[in-house]
């Protein structure tokens, strides 16, 4: 499956609190306005921590699936 230009994807399986979040949030500082990023965790906390990291950054948590041993956050950069 190819993904457009504009998404990354962020493996964080296996990390723990706050680990994913500051991997997401490290990378979405490269991206462009509008660019997406996927993120890979199985982190329990993660399911509060990336919905509260993006409502507090401005970014769009555009879908949370449960999939390959976790869960799969599809998160847009703000403009």
């Amino acid at each position: 499956m190819s993904r457009p230009m504009n998404e990354i994807e962020i493996d964080a399986r296996g990390l723990l609190c706050p680990l994913p979040v500051l991997k997401l949030a490290k990378r979405m500082k490269s991206l462009a306005a509008g660019d997406q990023a996927r993120l890979l965790a199985d982190d329990p906390a993660a399911v509060v921590d990336v919905p509260h990291y993006c409502a507090e950054s401005g970014h769009e948590l555009i879908s949370v699936i449960e999939a390959q041993g976790g869960q799969v956050y599809l998160v847009r950069k703000a403009g």
